[in-house]
């Protein structure tokens, strides 16, 4: 996650990494769709006000939507935009080059490295992973 963050090009501001709470947030809700943020805060284990804060920078960089809870409408439920946001599209366009290269000390092993996380992806999206008790 560290790399992750230092791959991350800076957000407006001039602010860079130590986003671990927005990703995990962010996670959390393409996982949990029309959630409220209270039980985001329960499932991760992040204080509610960090929960708060987490989807306020999403929803400011278009990532996530909100909306009144018809249920309880002093609630509001978070969602993963449907329309890919311009942050959005320029996290997926950095590459994690230069930070794995630097997280491993050089060049050297930057492929193989590479290649793990490339199938440790294809094998953990969303919808790939089976029922732990049917394998």
């Amino acid at each position: 996650m560290k790399v992750g963050e230092e791959a991350m090009p800076a957000a407006r501001g001039g602010e860079r990494g130590g986003a671990r709470a927005v990703l995990i947030v962010l996670s959390d809700v393409v996982g949990h769709p029309d959630t409220a943020v209270g039980e985001i805060a329960e499932r991760t284990g992040l204080p509610q006000s960090q929960v708060s804060m987490a989807v306020a920078r999403l929803r400011e960089a278009g990532s996530v939507v909100t909306a009144p809870d018809p249920a309880d409408r002093r609630r509001s439920l978070v969602r993963k935009a449907g329309e890919e946001s311009e942050r959005v599209a320029e996290v997926r366009a950095a590459s994690i080059e230069g930070a794995l290269t630097a997280a491993l000390g050089g060049p050297e092993h930057v492929r193989e490295v590479t290649a793990a996380l490339e199938t440790l992806a294809r094998h953990l999206m969303p919808g790939s992973v089976t029922d732990a008790g049917s394998e």
